[in-house]
């Protein structure tokens, strides 16, 4: 990993990730795809290192996380049909056994009656951002329909639909914590801002608007949170425009300008610098430099236009950069200069965000295949295994074992 070991520790002191098995938000500790775990399996299949299968009702994309023995998700699950979105929705948090897959609990938190009323995309669904485990709660996000926190028994400490806003496709982007706070981007399809709560009790504490050109507004993106000259940052990407915040406050650090919209990767940050995607209808990478005030002329570092990707987030290997477009399309960057290395079709459509592993790339397409290859200079693929079931959750890693939701379950997969 190229974060410096404190900023690492910091990261783990912070957020109270206290054991390194677990996998406690989107994209793990660190919230960048990378995993420490030793002996993940490489083939799976419906008969094959299927250490268990829980079977989920509803419709969702959230990822699993992972925490002191046990799972949590989030779903959407329709009242009478499932095909009609206009149906009423009741927005849960279910809580199972890591080892056997088990339902503990399934609590609902919200009902929503004609949720689809301001309109959802057909790959979202109403339960798309991944919860947040920390020190006993779980933050469970629903976007615009609102946001709550409750124990590990399944007790609503605290809810909020405050926020409300008009989306555009539904909900998206998962929190990140600083602190005391749960912070996240709202980038409606008018008057898009981003928001913090606090975590305690759910009151609003700051609220600052999205200043961007953009005729549309509308983007799903992640904040990620990095340290710069010993000082936090929220760094927040949305149509048009990404900045740097003071998490404190929101107030703006920097930021960068682009042309591009319905932002989804999270960004991610290493060598010192911020590695992102810029949204549709074309996106490019970027590489920058975290500065002060406006720096589009001054600290973009590099850009790439070809391959980058629309939804998957990026993800470092040591000095390389790996893409995963929407197409399946693969591509290993020299991640200081941003020169192209290799470029491969690797799987169908993605919309997963890859994941990290004992020096092996995991990528998990739409139709529910998950490919391993190398991460490596010299593009080497290693296994193609087929679930046979609709996916666009990201991955999980809980000991040596893969999470993996598909359309209709969670898979647990792992060597026999």
């Amino acid at each position: 990993m190229n974060r410096p070991t404190s900023l690492l520790l910091a990261a783990v002191l912070l957020t109270g990730f206290s054991r390194a098995e677990d996998w406690p938000a989107f994209r793990g500790p660190h919230q960048d795809g990378h995993s420490e775990a030793k002996g993940l399996p490489i083939e799976w299949s419906p008969e094959k290192n299927i250490v268990w299968k829980a079977d989920l009702p509803g419709k969702a994309w959230s990822s699993p996380v992972v925490a002191e023995g046990r799972i949590y998700l989030t779903n959407a699950v329709a009242i009478s049909n499932e095909e009609n979105l206009h149906d009423t929705r009741t927005l849960r948090v279910l809580a199972l056994e890591e080892k056997t897959g088990k339902i503990l609990w399934d609590k609902e938190v919200f009902s929503i009656s004609d949720p689809a009323a301001t309109g959802v995309h057909q790959k979202n669904s109403f339960a798309s951002p991944t919860p947040i485990f920390e020190n006993g709660r779980i933050y469970a996000h629903f976007g615009h329909l609102g946001t709550a926190c409750l124990d590990t028994q399944g007790r609503i400490i605290w809810k909020t639909q405050e926020l409300s806003y008009h989306p555009q496709h539904g909900n998206g982007g998962c929190p990140a914590i600083v602190d005391d706070l749960l912070i996240f981007n709202c980038d409606a399809a008018d008057h898009p801002f981003i928001a913090a709560l606090d975590k305690n009790s759910g009151k609003v504490r700051w609220q600052v608007p999205r200043e961007t050109d953009a005729q549309k507004t509308f983007s799903f993106s992640t904040p990620a949170v990095i340290e710069v000259d010993a000082k936090e940052q929220v760094i927040s990407a949305g149509s048009n425009l990404v900045q740097g915040l003071n998490p404190e406050d929101g107030s703006e650090l920097w930021k960068v300008r682009y042309d591009g919209y319905s932002v989804i990767p999270q960004p991610i940050y290493g060598h010192g610098l911020i590695y992102m995607a810029t949204g549709f209808n074309r996106a490019s990478a970027l590489a920058i430099k975290p500065g002060h005030g406006d720096i589009t002329d001054t600290n973009v570092v590099w850009k790439v236009d070809k391959h980058a990707p629309l939804t998957p987030s990026l993800l470092l290997s040591g000095d390389d950069l790996f893409m995963v477009a929407d197409n399946g399309m693969v591509s290993c960057l020299e991640a200081e200069t941003g020169k192209v290395i290799w470029e491969e079709r690797v799987a169908g459509p993605c919309s997963a965000s890859p994941l990290l592993a004992e020096g092996r790339i995991y990528i998990q397409d739409e139709n529910g295949v998950g490919y391993v290859i190398k991460a490596s200079r010299n593009f080497e693929p290693l296994a193609r295994n087929d679930l046979k079931e609709k996916s666009l959750a990201s991955y999980a890693v809980t000991g040596n074992r893969l999470l993996i939701r598909t359309q209709k379950a969670l898979y647990c997969v792992g060597n026999p």
